[in-house]
């Protein structure tokens, strides 16, 4: 079993994922920021992002339980905008993901979903519908008096175009991501100004964004390999 895991994954991707945990676990100990549920969730997160990146539909298992322990850490910071959307929103779209990921194997039995094609007007559609939710939520954050309003805004609608991304296959769901880390990095440098400890969390959303561009060039080549499979298969029938 052991030796099957290892074989799964690139001599890159146990690379990346044990300097992400490395990386973590220390930025937790240097910064004194040994909150177990906050640790539990950060190592979650470079795991399903690791998982993601190869296609496989346990990393969207995993967005869900990831998602439920963002919310929980983002109460007690007061990011209500943090909470409602991995709770409200990314929590359940990540649901509807492992669905659509199951359902769409690349090839029978194997775990490797299959990269959808996308038209350039559901993409205007996505851009639009993100909006609106958007628009949405900020009245709704306002009324919560959430901190950093604007950032919280925002990371509302990076986070709602990367998970619908990632439940419609589209390889671009992984630059959603890295622009909502990038919005996720500012929002806890700013908490850092009240608690210097949340700077583990700036740390780990670091992280993430480099995880997250590992997880678009490996989608762009997942999606090279595929069209290529089929151009293969197709010639030969």
């Amino acid at each position: 079993m052991f030796e099957k895991v290892c074989d799964y994954f690139t001599p890159f991707e146990k690379m990346l994922w044990t300097m992400s945990t490395m990386t973590i676990i220390g930025a937790a100990v240097i910064f004194q920021s040994l909150d177990i549920l906050t640790l539990i969730a950060s190592i979650i997160g470079a795991t399903f992002l690791i998982l993601n990146a190869k296609g496989n539909v346990w990393g969207q298992v995993l967005t869900v339980l990831f998602s439920v322990l963002y919310g929980i850490i983002s109460y007690q910071t007061a990011y209500y905008g943090e909470m409602i959307t991995y709770l409200g929103m990314t929590a359940p779209i990540a649901i509807l993901s492992v669905i659509s990921w199951w359902k769409n194997p690349a090839e029978a039995g194997k775990n490797e979903v299959k990269v959808n094609h996308l038209s350039t007007i559901e993409y205007v559609m996505i851009l639009g519908l993100g909006t609106i939710v958007t628009v949405v939520f900020y009245f709704i954050l306002k009324t919560f008096a959430t901190a950093a309003l604007f950032w919280s805004t925002l990371s509302v609608f990076t986070s709602f175009v990367a998970s619908y991304l990632t439940m419609r296959r589209s390889e671009y769901f992984a630059i959603g991501y890295a622009a909502n880390d990038g919005v996720l990095i500012i929002l806890w440098l700013l908490a850092t100004f009240e608690d210097p400890s949340y700077s583990a969390m700036v740390i780990c959303f670091i992280v993430f964004l480099v995880n997250d561009i590992y997880g678009y060039i490996s989608w762009s080549q997942m999606k090279k390999r595929q069209k290529h499979l089929k151009n293969t298969e197709a010639t030969n029938s």
